[in-house]
C-alpha cells in the first residue's frame, strides 16, 4: 500500500510540470506523505527513507545547476526510486524538487 501511495504521489509530481505553483505544492506534499508512509511500513524502507534524506544536498545542487551537478548520493536516491518504481514517468529533475521538499 506505501508504494501505490509512492508510485500515486510520483504520477502526479509528473504531471505538476505543466499545472499552477499551487498544484505543484499539493503534489510535492503528497510525495512527502508516500515517503513517510513507506518509511513507517518496514525497516527496509526506513533504510530507503536515510537513503533520500542523504540525497537532499547533492539535489539542491542539482536543481541549482539545472541539472549539471550529480553528486554520488543523488544518483543512489534516484536509483532506489527508479528500482522501487520502474514505471515511473517522472524525471530526474522532478524527482531531485521534490527530494528537496522531503
Amino acid at each position: 500500500m506505501p508504494t501505490l501511495r509512492l508510485f500515486s504521489a510520483a504520477a502526479l509530481l509528473a504531471l505538476a510540470t505543466s499545472a499552477s505553483a499551487t498544484s505543484f505544492v499539493i503534489t510535492t506534499d503528497w510525495t512527502v506523505d508516500a515517503f513517510g508512509s513507506s518509511s513507517d511500513a518496514t525497516s527496509s524502507s526506513s533504510k530507503d527513507n536515510k537513503v533520500i534524506l542523504a540525497a537532499r544536498d547533492d539535489a539542491a545542487s542539482f536543481v541549482a545547476s539545472q541539472g549539471a551537478i550529480r553528486g554520488a548520493q543523488l544518483e543512489a536516491a534516484l536509483q532506489q526510486i527508479h528500482q522501487q518504481q520502474p514505471s515511473l514517468q517522472a524525471t530526474d529533475a522532478q524527482l531531485a524538487q521534490a527530494i528537496l521538499t522531503y
